[in-house]
């Protein structure tokens, strides 16, 4: 006798071996790369075009409507469906980047030109990341998405080590002409990758949720509301929120005055800065293989209490081998917690309202989060980097310890 397995019976492709994940993944790549390319390309231009305080401005100008803007972005990936969302903004992103290359070509930068493009830039960006992250639980099974998580990881190092010095490459060749040309480039190859995902349909109820039944506003507010009434949501962004805001000064402008304040100067810090990358890239490789991490819940609070514990140790590490040593050990255990992070949000969030969960994580990862640097900067001027590293450290474990109190969050589990 002949049996035939249902949809919901049938053995699930793994994500590795999906072309769908694997077009998306091109794509998210592909983008991110650009990103890294456009960034480099802006600040040689800003440098050589204004002073260092208007190079600054250049550089900042782009986070204020990439803060503003984000949780509408996620309203409208709920709104419209993720993929158009994100196809629409990568495509602005292309031809706002490729006009700029094509207006250098005949006229000289000045520092409003640049700071015009940097906030159509960031508005573009307000879209683009709420809607990408929004994108894999539509595009695989349950039980596919810690490994996407693991994925997405890579390929974010992956720009990482790349984009940076293609970008100098490109920068040498042909000025920021020739940068920005090749960062719209990149940004046109992740088009035609978007446009062939293929997208699952919301389950019934999930897409009767899904028309909008109000203002942008009123589907805002019900998101939030989705958040904070949820058993798992709730908690995991209290988490996400408390622990970005201890991780993200020391590991980004807590180092550069750690790595002065020990003379250790920019190549000691460059072997530091390579070894947290390969311990996020350990992590997400783990992940990407393993596909599930029993547990998830208590071993995300616990990965992220294990990796504060690594930043306090970072600032009274003696030498630069033990420095890079202990910052694999912050890059593994915080890459891991933060990848569960993500795929217990994709888990957890009910498919309509994932557009604007994940604006609202984004929101305190990329736009909030920096809001630490003047303060992690002012705090080492006062008592030095050991003190505050131990500060931000405990700040980075409150979070974790707030996650293991909610049962529900402790006993959470990514699907089999």
């Amino acid at each position: 006798m002949t049996v035939t397995l249902t949809p919901q019976q049938a053995p699930e492709r793994p994500a590795h071996r999906d072309g769908n994940v694997l077009r998306w993944l091109g794509a998210y790549t592909a983008s991110t790369i650009g990103d890294s390319v456009y960034y480099m390309a802006l600040a040689w231009a800003a440098t050589r075009t204004g002073s260092a305080s208007q190079t600054g401005l250049v550089l900042a100008v782009g986070s204020i409507p990439r803060a503003l803007l984000l949780l509408g972005g996620g309203v409208l990936a709920d709104r419209f469906g993720p993929r158009r969302v994100v196809v629409v903004s990568d495509t602005a992103r292309c031809l706002v980047i490729l006009g700029l290359a094509g207006a250098l070509l005949l006229t000289s930068p000045t520092v409003w030109m640049l700071i015009a493009v940097a906030l159509v830039f960031g508005a573009a960006d307000a879209l683009f990341l709420p809607a990408v992250g929004a994108l894999p639980p539509r595009i695989t099974a349950a039980g596919q998405l810690a490994r996407v998580q693991g994925m997405r990881g890579l390929a974010t190092r992956t720009a990482t080590v790349v984009g940076a010095p293609l970008g100098g490459i490109a920068v040498a060749l042909g000025g920021p002409v020739l940068a920005f040309a090749a960062a719209g480039v990149l940004f046109a190859l992740s088009l035609p990758l978007l446009l062939a995902v293929r997208m699952r349909p919301l389950p019934v109820a999930d897409a009767a949720e899904a028309v909008p039944t109000g203002t942008a506003w009123r589907e805002l507010v019900d998101g939030v509301r989705h958040i904070r009434r949820h058993p798992v949501l709730g908690p995991l962004m209290l988490v996400i929120a408390v622990s970005e805001l201890g991780f993200v000064g020391p590991l980004n402008l807590g180092l550069i005055l750690l790595s002065e304040e020990r003379g250790w100067g920019a190549s000691g810090m460059g072997w530091i800065v390579a070894a947290f990358g390969i311990g996020a890239g350990a992590s997400a490789l783990v992940l990407a293989v393993r596909g599930r991490v029993p547990r998830a819940g208590l071993t995300m609070c616990l990965t992220v209490l294990t990796g504060a514990v690594a930043i306090a140790a970072l600032a009274y590490a003696p030498s630069v081998p033990l420095a890079a040593g202990v910052a694999l050990l912050v890059g593994l255990f915080v890459g891991l917690g933060g990848a569960l992070c993500g795929a217990l949000i994709q888990i957890s969030a009910d498919p309509a309202y994932l557009g604007r969960v994940t604006s609202v994580s984004t929101l305190f990862t990329h736009a909030l989060s920096p809001l630490s640097y003047p303060v992690t900067g002012a705090a080492v001027a006062l008592w030095g980097t050991g003190p505050v590293f131990v500060a931000s450290a405990s700040l980075c474990a409150a979070g974790a310890l707030m996650g293991l109190l909610p049962r529900a969050l402790r006993r959470a589990e990514l699907p089999r």
